[in-house]
């Protein structure tokens, strides 16, 4: 296309085959000129910074989670040597970091590249391809990079032993830690729970991987959180809530008491628990247990760090619906009437309750969501509690008595549920 338009030109006909490789050949007036300014940064990086500088670029907005920043420098390394270990595993880390998923299956390739170059070396790209495989591929991997990282940990304990204590080296952020372990088995304990659940042995090998996990970090919330979740499938339930509320114990309360502080910094806060994706699994455990005041407080940290997710505002609305079905039942069992105190609690959680649904509707509408059990679960809820809430716009909070706060019975004083 751009070559026919420069056809007259005949005293520059490269124009039209140039670069390198030429790859600008058919390309697009816009598609070479991306192709040109890319040689161009690809050139100036080379003649400004080496590889290794880059790199430390890389590392330094990766410390301070700039991974967009740090996306930039190490494709532009990755540029400079296409071979380079260190910077396929960064970068992949990077692309994990980000959740770019389209950018994540063009780095798999770089990794399998990787895998092949350096099969026993270097444990980050394992960890990459189990992320973005499934099933039984992906607990290969995972049991490749759990080997490498194995082995790596022996070596740092026999250099330890044979330095003795007055001779530590000093601490290398770099080198991978128990705690890496336990992650990588948490992984695999998940793929048993989900995708190879139906699999022979499937719950040995869950329990057995979870069991590594909290060998190698005893509190971890989320190997704590799993074995939780491997006891409830086994149907023993006290055994996996106490699971549950140690897992819940060992981040919540912090969280809790930086989101209340006026100084509290909110990038710590979000880092400080596990990811949003487990605490939305926290939530629903904890419902399933019927810890409602407890899910209630993991639900509005999650409205707080992100309000655009459907199933956190139909969870919200689920467990007011069943708190209020709860107190209605205990009343039945006891055969009393209700206080005007507590008519006035259940008619603030029917309201909640209905707000938060109207609320997750919208939403499922906006986000062009594919989730029809989720769907029809609500509009049957919201059919309960008499309909969606009338003039709720969506954006604003759901319309709550100023003194009623159903998550749980500390500070009464303050305004409930602000999301």
């Amino acid at each position: 296309m751009g070559g026919q338009a420069k056809s007259k030109k005949k005293s520059k006909p490269k124009r039209r085959d140039t670069g390198s490789d030429g790859g600008s050949f058919g390309l697009s007036p816009q598609d070479r000129m991306k192709q040109r300014m890319h040689e161009k940064a690809k050139k100036k990086s080379a003649e400004k910074y080496s590889v290794l500088q880059l790199l430390e670029k890389t590392e330094e907005y990766m410390d301070s989670f700039d991974f967009e920043m740090a996306a930039r420098f190490c494709q532009r390394a990755l540029d400079l040597a296409p071979s380079n270990l260190q910077t396929l595993d960064m970068l992949g880390n990077i692309c994990s970091e980000l959740g770019d998923i389209p950018r994540a299956k063009e780095i798999s390739l770089l990794f399998l590249r990787a895998v092949e170059l350096s099969p026993d070396e270097g444990h980050s790209k394992y960890m990459y391809l189990g992320q973005i495989h499934t099933a039984q591929e992906a607990v290969n991997y995972y049991t490749k990079g759990i080997q490498i990282l194995q082995s790596v940990l022996d070596k740092q304990t026999h250099i330890t032993a044979l330095a003795g204590a007055a001779a530590l080296p000093p601490h290398d952020p770099d080198l991978p830690t128990p705690k890496d372990l336990c992650v990588a088995y948490c992984s695999v304990a998940e793929i048993y729970l989900t995708d190879l659940c139906m699999e022979d042995g499937a719950g040995d090998k869950c329990r057995e991987s979870v069991e590594r996990a909290l060998h190698y970090h005893n509190d971890n919330p989320e190997a704590l959180q799993l074995m939780a979740s491997y006891l409830f499938s086994t149907e023993r339930n006290e055994e996996g809530k106490q699971y549950l509320i140690k897992s819940v114990g060992m981040w919540l309360p912090a969280q809790k008491e930086r989101e209340s502080s006026a100084t509290a910094d909110q990038e710590l806060v979000q880092n400080d628990g596990p990811p949003y994706e487990s605490r939305i699994t926290t939530a629903k455990l904890l419902i399933e247990t019927e810890e409602y005041e407890t899910a209630v407080d993991v639900l509005e940290g999650l409205l707080e760090e992100d309000d655009e997710v459907v199933q956190v505002w139909y969870l919200s609305g689920w467990v007011c619906h069943l708190q209020m079905e709860k107190a209605r039942e205990q009343r039945a069992r006891e055969q009393k009437e209700a206080t005007e105190e507590e008519q006035e609690e259940c008619q603030a959680l029917r309201e909640a309750a209905r707000s938060y649904l109207t609320k997750a509707k919208k939403l499922y509408g906006k986000l062009r969501c594919d989730d029809q059990p989720l769907l029809e679960h609500v509009e049957q809820l919201l059919a309960e509690l008499g309909g969606e809430m009338e003039g709720d716009d969506g954006e604003g909070e759901p319309a709550l008595d100023d003194d009623y706060e159903p998550s749980s019975d500390e500070d009464e004083e303050e305004a409930p549920m602000e999301h």
